[in-house]
């Protein structure tokens, strides 16, 4: 930066001991925003939805898992998982452990190539683990021991997430090669492949819970999904660390896309069901988030509302009829559908990635210099050309399904595996006398203590303390 041009600039842009030359104020500005948002859809977007999706007996419990997990992953992130995430000193299929991440002087240091410091890249890839590891648990709720989840969360995060984030973003081998722009894969295919694999090891819900599982509040639950729906803006804008165009775009494709999804989605409940839902419209809302979310910036915005079609109508397929034909998706209580919601619909836009994907918008968006992320199978047919060739496509397509293939099956052996070892120390599912009662009896503690409620649950509470000391 020129002496000329640095006394043109306003005294709030001058760089000082705390914002040096190449911290651009503006990237810094929206990525801290970006974070705070994505940590929003957490707490307290999901503490809220889980607090209200669930029968009221499980409202205190569900919630209080989503709080615990965002508040572990923090630690864990930070102590150790960051760098086996992102570290430049490989160890297998992670990153080498170090404690870098508490220091000043690593969260201070810029970035690699973009205009922020470290610090801002730790606390967004945070939020991204901790929504990760609570979109998992959406599929154990009403059932599993508190205390295995509390082991649990941290030997996920550490043996299951950062190998997908270290292979498909960090130093790994598909990290040149995938596309997957916000975690498509890393995040939505990983939650719903370890979620279901997770139910299948805690097991069912009693039979009246998995019978009879109505929301306990509808308008608590539309208000957790709103902080869903508009903090995906910082979900997907946050994903280029820089206040661009490709930021623009994708927060503009997350919303279209979200917006048709859940339109289709309504229509096929009014079709099948002859009237449509707000859990049917939640769920098409979710399931456009995830679509959308490994294309968002590297796609025009017909293609987002088209993925959006697509969003709507193949996992409520998935979800409607299908999970009623097969019987291992029958036999598995997957609470609220992850496995539809975030695996199918993960998979689906991973997928659409590799056909859709726009050549310049991926050079825009993937440094091509040290990547080799190639253009779309649609445009590389249709646009042949010296640079681009219809094998790019078809290889690109080739990436997406081995990344796939990937992230599911480490999923699936990881999370058995850690099941397995947290089942020796602890019951994974709750006994069957705190399944009957709910919170009370895990918690002591209820949602909706109203007067009357209140006295009775008191009173009961006291009386079994009482029979506990004798």
């Amino acid at each position: 930066m020129t002496e000329t041009t640095i006394t043109s600039l306003s005294p709030g842009l001058l760089p000082d001991e705390a914002s040096p030359e190449w911290l651009n104020k503006g990237d810094n500005a929206w990525q801290l925003t970006a974070a705070a948002l994505v940590g929003l859809q957490s707490v307290p977007g999901l503490v809220i939805l889980y607090g209200s999706m669930v029968k009221k007996k499980w409202a205190v419990n569900s919630a209080f898992m989503a709080l615990y997990a965002f508040a572990a992953v923090l630690i864990c992130w930070v102590m150790w998982a960051h760098q086996l995430s992102f570290g430049n000193k490989p160890m297998g299929i992670m990153g080498q452990p170090n404690l870098s991440t508490v220091t000043q002087k690593y969260l201070l240091e810029k970035l690699h190539d973009k205009m922020i410091p470290n610090a801002d890249y730790v606390f967004y890839q945070f939020a991204f683990a901790a929504i990760t590891v609570i979109l998992l648990g959406g599929s154990l709720l009403g059932r599993m021991n508190f205390y295995a989840w509390m082991i649990f969360v941290p030997l996920w995060l550490t043996f299951s997430y950062t190998v997908g984030a270290y292979t498909i973003w960090g130093e790994g081998f598909l990290s040149k090669y995938i596309i997957d722009f916000s975690g498509g894969y890393v995040i939505h295919l990983s939650s719903g492949v370890a979620g279901f694999t997770a139910a299948y090891w805690v097991g069912p819900r009693i039979d009246k819970d998995k019978d009879h599982f109505p929301p306990n509040n509808i308008i608590h639950m539309m208000a957790g999904a709103g902080f869903l729906w508009m903090g995906w803006s910082g979900f997907n804008g946050g994903s280029p660390q820089a206040a661009n165009g490709i930021a623009s775009l994708a927060v503009l494709n997350t919303h279209l896309c979200t917006g048709t999804s859940v339109l289709v989605w309504m229509v096929f409940d009014l079709i099948y069901f002859e009237k449509s839902s707000v859990v049917g419209a939640i769920q098409g809302m979710m399931t456009g988030l995830v679509c959308i979310t490994p294309a968002a910036g590297i796609v025009d915005s017909w293609t987002a509302m088209l993925m959006g079609v697509l969003a709507g109508s193949i996992p409520w397929y998935t979800m409607m009829v299908l999970h009623k034909k097969i019987k291992l998706l029958k036999e598995v209580d997957d609470t609220l559908g992850v496995l539809h919601t975030h695996a199918v619909a993960g998979l689906l836009g991973g997928l659409s990635s590799g056909i859709l994907a726009k050549p310049n918008l991926v050079r825009l968006f993937y440094n091509l210099d040290k990547s080799r992320q190639g253009p779309g199978l649609l445009y590389s047919v249709i646009n042949s050309s010296a640079d681009i060739h219809a094998h790019d496509g078809f290889m690109q397509m080739v990436y997406q399904i081995v990344g796939a293939i990937f992230i599911s099956t480490w999923n699936i052996g990881a999370t058995s595996g850690i099941c397995k070892l947290v089942s020796w120390l602890v019951e994974l599912k709750m006994h069957e006398d705190d399944l009957e009662i709910g919170d009370d009896a895990v918690h002591g503690e209820e949602a909706y203590a109203l007067w009357g409620d209140g006295q009775r649950d008191l009173s009961l509470r006291l009386f079994r303390r009482s029979l506990a000391f004798r």
